[in-house]
């Protein structure tokens, strides 16, 4: 597997494995036996057309969304669907069990969920306080640790309402990361900036991954994931095409990803 330059090299294969995992919402199947390995210290890149699943797949990796068959192996420990939708009590620890898991692979998605009545601070707060416990003078000085990694040292006791929409996307970013999360899920996480803010959440999920952060980035920005990615998934309709290095993916002889990329890149 290559290792781009200034990005880590990678660990073990199989710190995070999928297997079989599907979705269904309604009479549509929108992920039909995905099977996917992502090593420690990796930055896997997900691309393809609107509809393919890529948002739902990442939503089933920290099981926002439950996967209906399958499973998914996060350092040695198998997760699968709900126990018993019938037992109150084994659904609780099961769900008390998720947002332990889900401050471990944290998320940081498209529409920035970020708490207006919150400053900066209070946001990436919420989860060490609440997740990790800590009490509030602990979890002030990780915020602001956290802002300041991102580059809002400055923006800490701000509301929502008087950042940019590239701001709200930093603290959406620290809030993940003041968890220590040991996987980082991007969806999409420049689709609703406006042009000129994309590139400052390019440079830090590239800063990420320098660091050797590991990564699951959806993303149609295809310049960002050729130049960032270990391997790359092309997905459609549910299903994994190929997956590859980004010169493999360049150089694919796969008529439905040569198709993709044809359509994207020019």
């Amino acid at each position: 597997m290559s290792n781009l330059s200034g990005v880590s090299s990678i660990g073990e294969p199989e710190f995070l494995k999928l297997v079989d995992v599907s979705k269904t919402f309604g009479s549509h199947r929108v992920l039909d036996k995905i099977n996917l390995t992502v090593s420690e210290g990796e930055v896997l890149v997900i691309i393809g057309p609107s509809g393919s699943g890529k948002s739902t797949l990442l939503r089933c990796i920290n099981f926002i969304a439950a996967p209906d068959e399958g499973e998914v192996i996060f350092e040695g420990h198998v997760w699968k669907s709900r126990i018993s939708k019938y037992n109150f009590l084994a659904n609780r620890r099961y769900e008390q069990k998720l947002t332990a898991l889900r401050s471990e692979i944290g998320m940081v998605f498209q529409n920035f969920n970020v708490f207006p009545h919150m400053t900066a601070a209070q946001n990436v707060m919420l989860g060490l306080t609440k997740v990790r416990k800590q009490n509030k003078d602990l979890a002030r000085k990780a915020a602001v640790e956290a802002l300041t990694q991102v580059g809002l040292a400055d923006k800490v006791d701000q509301y929502p309402d008087k950042l940019s929409g590239g701001q709200k996307q930093r603290v959406a970013i620290a809030r993940a990361l003041a968890l220590k999360p040991k996987v980082m899920l991007f969806d999409e996480a420049t689709s609703s900036l406006d042009p000129e803010l994309v590139n400052g959440i390019l440079e830090e999920i590239r800063r990420l991954a320098k660091a050797g952060m590991t990564m699951v980035v959806v993303t149609h920005e295809m310049n960002f994931a050729f130049q960032v990615a270990h391997r790359i998934v092309f997905m459609d309709e549910g299903r994994i095409v190929e997956i590859g290095t980004p010169e493999e993916i360049r150089k694919t002889t796969e008529p439905r990803t040569r198709s993709f990329l044809s359509a994207i890149l020019n």
